[in-house]
Parts: C-alpha cells; structure tokens; sequence
C-alpha cells in the first residue's frame, strides 16, 4: 500500500464517521485555537512593543530619577527616594556644555491632568506636560498645522501650548485650532501647532494632550518648583556611537553629584535595547506559564484521539483481518492507522488554526493588535500532525499485530 492508497483509506474511514470525527477533533480544534490565540497576542505584544520604541527612536535615551529596579518593593522605594535627588536644569547645562557623543539634550517635565476648556465645550482628564522647544527635534515630533514653540516663548513663559489632534477635533471641529484660545484653570493659552496623529500606546491615546514651554508649565502649574518631576532625552550624534554617548551621559551625572567610583548611580537612564531586555525578561517566563495551559487542552485532545483511534481498531477487527488475508503487511495496517490519526488530528489543528485567524481579526480591530507568523501557522499544522502520529501509535501498532485468523472470527 502507497502513501496515496493510505491517504485514501484514512479519509474514507473518517468520513464514514462524520459525527464521531468532529466530536473526537473538538479537543484539538479547541487546544490549537487557543494556543494560537494566546502565541498571536504575545507575538502581537511583542511587535507592538518593537515598534513604539523604533517610534520613539533607536538613537535616543532617557535620565530619569529612578530606575525599574528602584520598584521592586516598598523597602526598595523608600531606599531610592533618599538616595536618589530629582534632575535638575544644572544637571542639564552641564551635561549639554560637555558632551562629546552626544547630540541633542532637552527637558522635559512629568506629566499632570486637567480639565481643558472652550467656551462650553470642557475635556476631563487632558495631559498636560512641559518640554524644551529642543524636544521636537530629539523626538521628530510630526507636526500636523502650526509650529512647535520656541526657544523665546520658552525664556519668557509665554502662554502658549502644542495639542494632540484629539484636542483640536473636540475643542475646534468646524475650523483650525492654531491661533485660537484654550482655557486650563481659567488661565487664556494660545495654541501654536497641532501634533499628528499617533494612535494609542498599550490601549492609552497618545493624541489627547496639552504640551507647553517648560518653563510656562512651571510657572503655571508648580510642577518644577526646585527643579522637581523633570527629566531628560537625548540623541547621539549617530547609531555608531550611541553607547559612547550613554557612557558618556553616566559619567557626566556622576561628576556633577559628586559620586564615588564605588557608589552606584543615583539616577537612571533608559535606552530601547534595555527596555526591549525588560520586555523579553518579563514575557520570556509569562509566556511560558500563559502557553501551557492551552497546551494541556492539546494533550487532552491526543488522548481522545487516542482512545477513539483504540475503539476504531476494536469495531474494524475483521476489517484488519480481511486485509491481512489478501497480502496486507504489517506496516499497511500500522501505516493506515497512524495515517488516519494523524489526518485527524492535522484536520483539527487546521480547523482551530481558522478560528485562531478569526479570533484575531476581531481582537485586533476592537481590542489589541495581534500577530500569527506563516512559521507559527505552518509549525501549528505540523504539531498537530505529529502529536495525532503519536496518539495513534499504541493503536496502530496494536491493530498491525492481530493475527488475521483471530480477526476474521471477529463479530
């Protein structure tokens, strides 16, 4: 018997038994569904991760107060709000005078939320943060209408702002925002630019914000008295000599705050390789965890597999033995058998590889981005082929040693 002769006879046996086969495939559609489902959001995760850091820029780096490590528990907390003293713009000065590496530098302040006002029309919970006009520069900021502020508007804590178009389409639908008035706890500030749209960032929109001169912020809203809740971004001069340009920024802080070479940094900085790190050391273990529990929904349905592969071999006794007497080998009947089981099982990875598909459009549109690679899909089929192979051993090999006098008395 060929493989094409086999092929024939596997799906014949399993089209006679059309409602038996669905039942029997039910786990596994069931288990490859959901371990697809799960593998596309992780991997969805994964690439939407990638790509805002590419967003944000290869070429640039953060200093912040405090690093992931400073939030490992409350001890750990208290511990770096002693040690670690907020940036200040002296910090910023220095750095900036004596870089080498280092290309742009700019400040920028931790965000507070507002309610933004025009005429009748009010927004709650509106970001707002400060920024030196430098920024749009470090960041490529996509300017839609209007103008970033400038370096004169900053000096002089000019009441100016820079929205999100989610801003703009609310509070001015019917006409351009720039040059218009926008009112945050009753205080005019002209609006100056429009920034293009961004989307979201891990369900969060990126599009509804008020930005201003970091100096108007802190002048208007207290939030950099004594230099507090700011921090930096900066660019290297090229990818060639971004690590030059960290090291180079490190070394800077540590001089300005007078660090011994055995006391470890009472600052933080942040590059995309290291927040890609954090995100593979985080997902690295929970994807595992998150992963095997689908799985355990594929054994189960082996072992169905399994079982109703056992029951077959049991109702197709004289069937065996009728093939036996007529020239059949053992490897036919063992063939026939692990081919049956494993185009069963393919069948069912198949089936759950589609709502996999499906589940994932509509998760996409309305909930999160998801991502299903060729290999995943290919690799799918393949597992769900050979785990219907393994299933089907124990029954195909005990089918393929009947003795075919024995098989033939069979009822």
């Amino acid at each position: 018997m060929n493989f094409y002769e086999a092929m024939k006879v596997a799906i014949s046996a399993i089209w006679a038994h059309k409602l038996r086969s669905f039942l029997t495939l039910l786990g596994m559609i069931i288990g490859v569904a959901a371990f697809m489902i799960v593998l596309s959001l992780l991997q969805g995760f994964s690439s939407y991760v990638d790509e805002k850091i590419a967003g944000i820029g290869s070429n640039n780096f953060t200093i912040r107060r405090f690093s992931f490590e400073d939030f490992k528990d409350a001890d750990t907390i208290a511990e770096a709000q002693r040690r670690n003293k907020e940036l200040s713009f002296d910090e910023l000065e220095f750095i900036r005078e004596r870089a080498q590496f280092i290309d742009k530098i700019g400040a920028k302040a931790l965000p507070n939320i507002r309610e933004v006002k025009r005429g009748k029309e009010v927004l709650k919970d509106v970001r707002i943060d400060g920024a030196e006009p430098i920024i749009a520069e470090i960041e490529k900021i996509d300017i839609l209408e209007g103008r970033y502020f400038t370096e004169s508007e900053n000096n002089n804590a000019q009441r100016v702002c820079f929205i999100g178009i989610d801003i703009a389409r609310k509070l001015f639908p019917y006409g351009s925002a720039v040059g218009q008035e926008i009112f945050i706890d009753g205080i005019p500030y002209r609006v100056v630019g429009v920034q293009a749209e961004k989307g979201t960032i891990f369900g969060q929109p990126q599009d509804s914000f008020v930005q201003f001169p970091i100096k108007t912020y802190g002048a208007n809203f207290g939030g950099l008295v004594g230099s507090r809740g700011i921090y930096f971004v900066a660019t290297a001069k090229s990818d060639l000599v971004f690590n030059d340009a960290v090291e180079e920024a490190r070394m800077l802080m540590r001089i300005k705050r007078k660090l011994k070479p055995d006391e470890k940094d009472n600052f933080a900085i942040f590059t995309p390789e290291a927040i890609s790190g954090l995100k593979d050391q985080i997902f690295g273990t929970i994807s595992i965890v998150i992963l095997a529990v689908p799985s355990i929904a594929m054994v189960v349905g082996a072992i169905v597999i399994m079982n109703i592969m056992l029951v077959a071999v049991t109702e197709r006794t004289k069937e065996i033995g009728i093939r036996k007497s007529v020239g059949a080998r053992q490897s036919d009947i063992l063939k026939q058998f692990l081919l049956e089981s494993a185009t069963l099982a393919a069948i069912g990875g198949l089936i759950g590889l589609i709502l996999a598909e499906l589940a994932g459009f509509i998760l996409t549109k309305y909930v999160f981005q998801t991502r299903i690679s060729i290999w995943a899909a290919i690799f799918a089929i393949l597992v769900s082929g050979g785990v219907g192979i393994v299933a089907g051993l124990f029954p195909a090999w005990k089918a393929a040693r009947l003795d075919p006098v024995e098989a033939l008395r069979a009822e």
